[in-house]
């Protein structure tokens, strides 16, 4: 049965109740560095072939060449998404003092893929934005759909943007006094990020671009081998989670009433300032 929130996990209240097996002890440590580790594919399944497809069009002339920003945040992303699964692998193989220590990278790492995202998202806005309004006719005619699926994804890359930066700064907060509590607040601001993989999955049933109901659901189907791991380990459902799927869930409720109403493309072209 789960247990309420805030109260403390069978692993904190019963400790002698996971001794286990060797099996169940290999798989607390390295469900996570499963998790984590499935992060990267997904990002990598999702990006690869839409970056190849997207530099083809370059080549071909069809598109214009990414901006810096573009290159900057895909670093930053690459960056973070290592940085995640090499601290869960130190954490499995017993070296906390070097997690410690390179954790201070993540502090400073991911704000700067924050404010990198931020920018991005106006650069590419406002590059299309200007092609579809003053560029040949075949190029307007090519962009304009295009403005209004990007004030879309504009919503979508808010939330991604305050949520990460709420549930990073919560795992950060409890560095170094709640180990438990940190790792999976850690993974689970990432997972927030996933549904920009997601979404380039065109091989996958889904709500896109009619709505981001699908690749929400996907971020929970990323993230339900962890949770399911603590509820069979620990016999209850850990606080972190307590913490993450309700703001979760509100955040997605709230963006997809929003996406493509004519209010938000009204809002999105006032926060774009065009």
């Amino acid at each position: 049965m789960a247990s309420v929130a805030g109260s403390a996990p069978l692993e904190e209240r019963r400790p002698d109740l996971l001794s286990g097996t060797p099996r169940a002890h290999a798989v607390d440590r390295w469900i996570y560095v499963f998790t984590a580790a499935l992060f990267v594919v997904i990002v990598l399944t999702g990006f690869i072939p839409d970056s190849l497809q997207n530099v083809a069009m370059i080549k071909a002339q069809q598109r214009p060449p990414f901006p810096l920003a573009a290159h900057v945040h895909a670093v930053l992303m690459g960056s973070f998404l290592l940085l995640l699964l090499t601290q869960t692998v130190l954490v499995a193989t017993g070296r906390t003092q070097v997690h410690r220590q390179l954790g201070l990278v993540g502090i400073v790492l991911a704000p700067a893929l924050v404010v990198a995202g931020f920018i991005l998202s106006p650069t590419t806005y406002h590059a299309v934005w200007q092609g579809a309004h003053f560029g040949p006719p075949s190029v307007q005619a090519a962009l304009t759909p295009v403005v209004s699926v990007l004030e879309n994804v504009l919503l979508a890359q808010i939330r991604i943007g305050v949520l990460f930066s709420l549930f990073i700064g919560i795992g950060i907060a409890a560095r170094g006094r709640d180990a438990g509590f940190h790792k999976r607040m850690m993974i689970l601001a990432t997972a927030v990020a996933l549904p920009a993989a997601f979404d380039r999955m065109s091989w996958l049933p889904t709500t896109a671009p009619g709505s981001m109901i699908a690749p929400d659901l996907y971020v929970l189907l990323a993230v339900s081998p962890m949770l399911a791991w603590d509820v069979i380990r620990n016999q209850g459902i850990h606080r972190a989670y307590w913490i993450w799927l309700p703001i979760y869930a509100a955040a997605s409720v709230v963006v997809n009433l929003l996406w493509d109403t004519p209010w938000w493309h009204a809002t999105a072209r006032h926060i774009m300032g065009v």
